[in-house]
Parts: structure tokens; sequence; C-alpha cells
């Protein structure tokens, strides 16, 4: 098996291997960090109707559309993130990253969108267990 997969990879010796194994550690335990943080810290209302949706609105107005242009291009970043962690093989939560991603975009029908993400009885038992785990209410959909 190993002589094939040389044959397949010539350039492929055991510091690539277990540099690759490495960054698929590191990158795998970073994204769940970052995930499960922000998971944690939002408020258990975020996807209910009655939640407000403004994003610095008291800020001067550049200010605001700044923050508003990155915002979305972070946003955008993490559902591209999220699709690539979706792909069988490479490490990471890709829903929920796509879902933290779409939770920062800015586009009609969000709302929506994020009630169907969270919906899934899958993100939201693995979402209320993660929250339970740090006292946090579970999510209000």
């Amino acid at each position: 098996m190993i002589e094939w997969l040389r044959g397949m990879l010539p350039s492929l010796t055991w510091q690539s291997a277990l540099l690759g194994g490495a960054l698929f550690l590191i990158t795998f335990a970073g994204s769940l960090a970052l995930v499960s943080y922000l998971l944690v810290r939002i408020p258990a209302d975020y996807f209910h109707e009655s939640h407000g949706r403004e994003f610095w609105v008291e800020s001067h107005p550049l200010v605001r559309w700044g923050g508003i242009i990155v915002k979305n291009i972070f946003g955008l970043l993490m559902v591209l993130l999220g699709i690539v962690m979706s792909v069988p093989g490479v490490p990471g939560q890709g829903v929920l990253t796509i879902l933290l991603g779409v939770m920062l975009l800015d586009f009609p029908g969000k709302r929506r969108l994020e009630q169907k993400l969270v919906g899934m009885p899958r993100v939201e038992s693995a979402i209320n267990r993660l929250r339970a785990r740090f006292d946090k209410p579970p999510l209000v959909l």
C-alpha cells in the first residue's frame, strides 16, 4: 500500500505526511474552538423573530457602512470555508461554519435560511449541548 502511494505521489515523505497530519489537527482544533466560542456567545434568542438585527446603529454612517462591508466579507469567507470543510476528509465543522458565515451576511431571506439551518435536528441539538456545557440557555427558535 505504501509503495502504491509512493508511486502515485513521488514527493510524499514521512516528514510531509507528518506535517499534513499536524496541519489537519491544528485546523480542526482551531475551527472547532472558534465555532464553539461564537455559538456559546450569541444570545439564546438570536434566531427568534423578536431579536433585533441592526449593526452599529449609533455609529457615524461611514464607520457603520465600513463595519457592514467588513462583516459581510468575513461572513462570505466563513461560508466558503464551511463549504470546503463540508467535503469529506477536510477537517472542521462545515455546517456550523456555514451557519456562522450566514449570520454575518446581510441579504434578503437571511432569517428564514438561518432558522432552517439551525432548525435541523442534529444542528440544533449539537448547539444546545455545547451551550449547556458552558451553562448557557438553549436556543429559542
